[in-house]
């Protein structure tokens, strides 16, 4: 047979078979008198389960290793590797789509994907339209991307963001969004939020330095002049309290 009638047969590409020959993974057969390769009802078959392994997904190495015949692996130890790997890959796509799932349950402005043990911490939280509560759920969620608070820090993070006690602080927060920077309210809101502060978070919280370099510039930018002083005290207090 000519490669374009046992390409037919076998249900491969004549691209596929001549690639199989350029790899090794194919002998090359005789050759007729006019240079046309003359394959076998052998080739033929070797083929045929060279396209059944790789639908099973086994790469061209372990196809080679599952026909060769006095070296390289058992079959049956090829397949139930690639079957141990497909189970593998069904439970990712079982998590990923739970994962998923959550994400779409969400309600509208939710702060997207977080580790399981946030979410959690989240889903518990009060619904409210502060943007105070909004712009720390969103940093709880940076926090828990970035590794840069432990499980126990996030933890307590996210339960003094839940405490409906601290809606109220949220609120007054909110209401200096239009403030001057000298406002007298300052003073009294920094005090009482770092006074709502769970006194188990100062043990989480890192003895080099509450914020990462540059960052503090970053969040205070976030910030109305009158917020930014409020979290400018909140953040120098934090500082103070782990130096001890």
């Amino acid at each position: 047979m000519r490669i374009g009638e046992v390409a037919a047969l076998v249900g491969l590409t004549t691209r596929a078979i001549r690639h199989y020959h350029h790899v090794g993974l194919l002998p090359e057969p005789e050759r007729r008198p006019n240079g046309y390769r003359n394959y076998s009802v052998r080739d033929a078959v070797l083929l045929t389960r060279m396209r059944r392994l790789t639908e099973l997904g086994l790469s061209l190495d372990e196809v080679r290793d599952a026909l060769a015949e006095d070296a390289g692996r058992e079959l049956t130890e090829i397949l139930e590797e690639l079957d141990a790997d497909l189970a593998r890959q069904e439970a990712d796509v079982r998590e990923r789509r739970r994962r998923l799932g959550a994400l779409l349950a969400e309600p509208p402005g939710a702060t997207g994907p977080v580790s399981p043990a946030l979410a959690a911490l989240l889903a518990q939280a009060p619904r409210t339209d502060s943007p105070s509560a909004a712009k720390d759920r969103e940093y709880l969620t940076l926090l828990d991307a970035t590794r840069t608070g432990s499980q126990a820090m996030l933890a307590l993070l996210g339960t003094l963001a839940g405490d409906p006690a601290v809606a109220d602080l949220y609120e007054r927060l909110d209401a200096l969004a239009e403030a001057p920077a000298d406002d007298p309210r300052i003073a009294p809101l920094a005090a009482d939020l770092m006074a709502a502060v769970p006194e188990e978070l100062f043990a989480a919280l890192p003895k080099d330095g509450v914020v990462v370099s540059g960052f503090r510039e970053a969040l205070l930018a976030d910030y109305s002049p009158a917020q930014a002083q409020v979290v400018s005290r909140l953040i120098d207090a934090f500082r103070q309290r782990c130096r001890g």
